[in-house]
């Protein structure tokens, strides 16, 4: 294999693990372009040196190239399973480990020169991530990531948490960042079986004392 060669499966594996990266990243997921691009680049790498540890003792020994790679499938559970969160009886994060898992399988066919079927893996990954994501809305299911910078006063947290889960909405993540100034910083991943209408979210908690900024996405 020539040097141009293994250059073009490199950048190739980026490419395919940055489409399916810049989905995740799109939705907010643990995982995202970063990661991808990286877990897919690293298997490629990884694949291409399996092949040419193989071929420099070809002949002289019964050296099976694939168990290098085999590593990749195996030790990638780690990395996906920091991805998962257990929130109460919810877990979340699975898809996202998923895609991770699928992404060092991409890379993997890339470095072995297997083009098209990384090529339709990834279309197929991005196409499901994506459409069943749809298929949500279509059943009316929603959620909705809100970040609030507001000062740091006594109680100002549970008043925020009992307005966000008025009207039958569910919390099912949240982080807190001090910032200087006694400013916190608050993210909620919430989720209500109706569509929820973030303008009427946003409206509701400006109006509380002490809040600084809301954001919806």
């Amino acid at each position: 294999m020539s040097q141009e060669e293994a250059c073009m499966r490199l950048i190739l594996s980026a490419i395919l693990g940055g489409v399916i990266g810049y989905e995740r990243q799109y939705k907010h997921k643990t995982a995202g372009l970063r990661t991808n691009i990286l877990v897919c680049v690293g298997s490629c790498l990884i694949m291409l040196l399996s092949q040419l540890l193989y071929n420099s003792v070809e002949g002289r020994t019964n050296a099976d190239p694939a168990r290098l790679a085999a590593q990749v499938v195996s030790g990638i559970g780690f990395l996906g399973a920091g991805a998962i969160i257990k929130e109460r009886v919810n877990i979340t994060g699975l898809t996202t480990a998923a895609c991770v898992w699928v992404v060092a399988g991409v890379g993997l066919a890339v470095g072995a020169g297997y083009y098209w079927g990384a090529v339709v893996t990834a279309v197929i990954v991005v196409t499901v991530l994506v459409l069943l994501s749809h298929m949500d809305n279509w059943m009316n299911y929603r959620a909705l990531t809100v970040i609030i910078l507001t000062e740091d006063v006594a109680g100002q947290i549970m008043k925020i948490c009992r307005l966000i889960q008025a009207d039958g909405i569910e919390i099912r993540n949240m982080q807190i960042k001090r910032l200087p100034n006694d400013i916190i910083c608050l993210e909620f991943n919430i989720f209500r079986e109706k569509a929820i209408v973030q303008n009427d979210i946003n409206m509701k908690l400006s109006q509380l004392e002490n809040i600084i900024n809301v954001e919806v996405i």
